[in-house]
């Protein structure tokens, strides 16, 4: 009897539980939300947060409010979001870097596997190879001449060390050869500026942080740092072209803190993914050099691992070193 007992209230526990899980799903949000973007405003992470963040807002009748919090290549701001209260009130959209090349970035004081939860994929974007119109480059045969010409003196910028970025141009190098100066910034229009004003020669970074520098004549499109051109862009060369084999594309995702409620991540995963199947919110991310690409919990924390392995071996091949080492 006592058996029976203790598992009738085991039971009646569980539903309370389920219960009060099910009711704080039912009334979340309540107050407005605070969504860290850990680079600067006006980069792709940024921008895909505020067309996001307000559509998912509106859905859920609430604010969703973006704080930008830069520093450490983006691991400022997703500490701040790991260490957060995981009640669902603080969110992260970032660019995944810090989770798939861990061996690049600067250490970090959380584990983002156990200390993040991979709650919806949100946008893939393509990466552009760019240059200031007065460094000659206009494709990626003139930059191995410019580079074996002067051997670790063309510069270029990224948005931070251990980045996307960073690697997808150091993978250029390896393949051709030559030797480039790394210079980077804290976010990726910074890095976009820096090509404009002349202060490095190339960059590599989103079509979105370079967009408005593109069409002002201020920096040059080298090619796209991909395998195939995106069907959404216009017609630039890619780096196949010139023989490169690389196929370097830039994810944005959402992420809460680990431990906030099951129900709370499901529902955010749920109206993420409706509005990114909207037609209105597709174009907008198309406006910036990005497609809408929704993948849900499992799906995507799966395509984090994936990425990982992947660049991993890149790292290895480049013998890149994080700066404190």
């Amino acid at each position: 009897m006592r058996r029976y007992l203790v598992a009738f209230v085991l039971c009646l526990l569980a539903g309370r539980g389920l219960i009060a899980g099910d009711a704080q799903a039912q009334s979340y949000p309540d107050r407005p939300v605070r969504v860290i973007v850990p680079f600067p405003a006006g980069g792709l992470a940024d921008a895909v947060a505020r067309i996001v963040g307000q559509k998912v807002g509106e859905a859920l009748g609430q604010n969703f409010v973006v704080e930008n919090r830069t520093g450490a290549s983006g691991t400022l701001g997703a500490a701040l979001a790991a260490n957060a209260a995981p009640d669902g009130y603080t969110l992260l959209i970032t660019t995944g870097d810090f989770m798939t090349m861990q061996g690049l970035m600067p250490r970090l004081s959380f584990d983002p596997y156990t200390a993040l939860t991979p709650i919806t994929m949100l946008a893939v974007a393509p990466l552009l190879l760019v240059a200031n119109p007065a460094s000659g480059i206009r494709s990626v045969k003139d930059l191995v001449a410019a580079a074996k010409a002067r051997p670790g003196a063309v510069a270029y910028s990224s948005p931070g060390v251990g980045t996307i970025n960073h690697l997808a141009t150091e993978a250029i190098a390896i393949a051709e050869g030559i030797k480039l100066l790394h210079v980077p910034y804290r976010g990726g229009a910074p890095a976009a500026t820096a090509v404009a004003a002349g202060d490095v020669a190339i960059g590599a970074m989103t079509q979105s942080s370079a967009a408005g520098l593109i069409q002002a004549g201020k920096v040059n499109v080298v090619a796209f740092m991909t395998k195939q051109r995106p069907s959404f862009a216009p017609d630039w060369p890619i780096v196949a072209d010139s023989g490169v084999d690389i196929d370097m594309a830039l994810w944005v995702g959402l992420f809460a803190p680990a431990g906030t409620p099951a129900t709370i991540v499901d529902k955010l995963d749920t109206e993420a993914t409706k509005v990114l199947k909207t037609e209105d919110l597709r174009k907008q991310l198309n406006a910036l050099g990005t497609d809408a690409s929704p993948l849900s919990q499992a799906a995507f924390a799966k395509r984090i691992r994936d990425d990982a392995g992947r660049y991993a071996i890149v790292i290895e091949k480049t013998g890149l070193r994080p700066p404190q080492q």
